[in-house]
């Protein structure tokens, strides 16, 4: 369709919208449908005709008119609502006057109340027999071709509420990240765990490394941060005794964008206090496990034509041990050397920093040939203490700490740790931080006194997790993007003609 034959179908709808102004029934707002489209299958779908015509059930629906087929002085149109489609059979004779020539007027797209009784028709399809049909809101913009339906990726994802009326599967996967969202819920509540909340803006970001966005309060004249996580303020409930707590939260990261990243995303983080990295584990493979079986009845998930297995205990292996396996001929004594190590990246043409440490330059030696080749469920555990500003050293090899990541189809999906709970450890590990930031690392962190403060009144050991919402719906629903399991993803503006 050209934009000029658009316009000429807007117009036309316009003229149809003036005449219903004028005859004062535009957009009524007394219906109240009874029935669902679901609902009517659910309770009728296994009676036959002969069950139906002794059926003395009335049936009210309302929905948008997704179809139409006139055929004289009766025809069919497809009802669609939240919870599915129905189809209406309407005759002239049937409905008070004048209602079958305006239907006969009336577009697809146009959102209806009808109501009436159910019957099969002769091709055995479950229908409503309509006695009475109104017109409730008037679509002014055509839908999409029938059969090609809302394709094109940009104008699903700007234009969403479109991609939501032609796409059941745009459909199913919001609903199935509504499902995973309950039940992540359900499973840490039965857990003891207690749903909190915490601000999303703040006077120093902190609780990960990453670039914040910055804005202003007018009335207190303050400079505010986007919370980029939320962890610092739910360590400090661990502080005030709060032993298990959780905040499925918003958070904001000034970072690119790409297919597994948002500025916007949402994130599980939890803390759980007397438990170590080693509990987070279990207590991340069970959720997820939990979570895949809820969803598709199984914890085999197909994604990207990849059978992901959750069903069975996922692998551990160190963060070390992986760079080794993957990386055959690389020497696993040489790991901790700074030389050797940027030995490796330059063949590989890996950027780095001079001021990176063994810890850094090792890292990103498994971020550029570990990383998307772990396709099963895995934890990668004993991340350098370099790179982990937050999480307890290990006991006996200070080099690490006590942390892991699970991944899945290649990419990271999970972030736990055992806490730092040493309030000057932590304050040298923030002033390391800040060094980093002065010398012009733009997603170091601050050095936040008052958290200082609250590990000071002592935190119990605790372990803590951090799991992406919007990647592991993306894993659950096998969507290739994360604009694909978010509603309204950031997009650049439209271009005006």
């Amino acid at each position: 369709m050209t934009d000029s034959d658009e316009h000429k179908l807007i117009a036309e709808r316009r003229r149809k919208l003036d005449a219903l102004r004028e005859s004062g029934i535009a957009y009524p707002n007394d219906i109240r449908p009874a029935d669902t489209a679901a609902g009517l299958h659910q309770r009728y779908g296994e009676l036959d005709a002969d069950a139906l015509a002794a059926c003395e059930d009335r049936v009210s629906v309302a929905g948008r008119m997704m179809a139409k087929r006139v055929m004289g002085k009766s025809s069919f149109a497809v009802l669609e609502d939240s919870s599915g489609r129905i189809q209406l059979f309407i005759s002239r004779d049937a409905i008070p006057e004048g209602v079958y020539p305006a239907f006969k007027t009336w577009d697809v797209g146009d959102i209806l109340a009808a109501e009436g009784d159910m019957f099969r028709t002769r091709t055995g399809e479950l229908s409503v027999r309509v006695d009475h049909l109104r017109l409730i809101s008037k679509s002014l913009r055509p839908l999409p071709e029938k059969f090609h339906g809302l394709s094109d990726q940009e104008t699903r994802y700007r234009q969403r509420y479109v991609d939501l009326i032609m796409n059941e599967s745009s459909r199913a996967v919001f609903r199935a990240r509504s499902a995973l969202v309950s039940f992540t819920r359900d499973h840490l509540e039965e857990q003891g765990f207690l749903e909190v909340e915490t601000p999303m803006m703040q006077p120093i970001p902190g609780g990960a490394v990453a670039r914040p966005f910055e804005t202003h309060h007018n009335a207190l004249d303050m400079q505010l941060f986007l919370r980029i996580a939320p962890e610092l303020y739910l360590k400090r409930l661990i502080v005030g005794g709060l032993g298990r707590v959780y905040e499925i939260n918003r958070s904001f990261r000034n970072e690119g964008i790409s297919t597994q990243h948002n500025p916007e995303f949402t994130m599980l983080e939890l803390y759980w206090a007397f438990a170590d990295y080693e509990d987070i584990m279990q207590l991340t493979e069970s959720l997820i496990r939990g979570a895949a079986n809820r969803l598709h009845g199984t914890g085999r998930v197909s994604y990207q034509g990849e059978e992901l297995d959750f069903d069975n205990a996922f692998r551990r292996l160190t963060l070390e041990g992986s760079v080794v396996e993957f990386n055959p001929g690389i020497d696993a004594s040489k790991l901790r050397d700074v030389a050797y190590l940027q030995m490796q990246l330059d063949e590989r043409g890996a950027h780095y920093e001079d001021s990176y440490g063994a810890g850094k330059l090792l890292t990103e030696l498994f971020e550029k040939t570990v990383e998307d080749r772990l396709v099963q469920p895995i934890f990668i555990t004993r991340y350098p203490t370099e790179v982990s500003p937050l999480s307890r050293q290990n006991d006996d090899d200070p080099f690490v700490t006590d942390r892991f990541e699970l991944f899945a189809a290649g990419r990271e999906i999970a972030n736990g740790f055992s806490e730092l709970n040493d309030p000057e450890e932590q304050a040298a590990r923030f002033r390391a931080q800040v060094e980093l930031k002065d010398s012009g690392d733009d997603e170091a962190m601050f050095f936040d006194a008052d958290y200082i403060r609250a590990l000071e009144y002592g935190m119990p050991p605790a372990g803590g997790l951090g799991v992406g919402i919007d990647r592991l719906t993306m894993l659950l629903t096998d969507s290739p993007s994360i604009r694909d399991v978010l509603l309204f993803p950031l997009l650049r503006p439209e271009t005006q003609p």
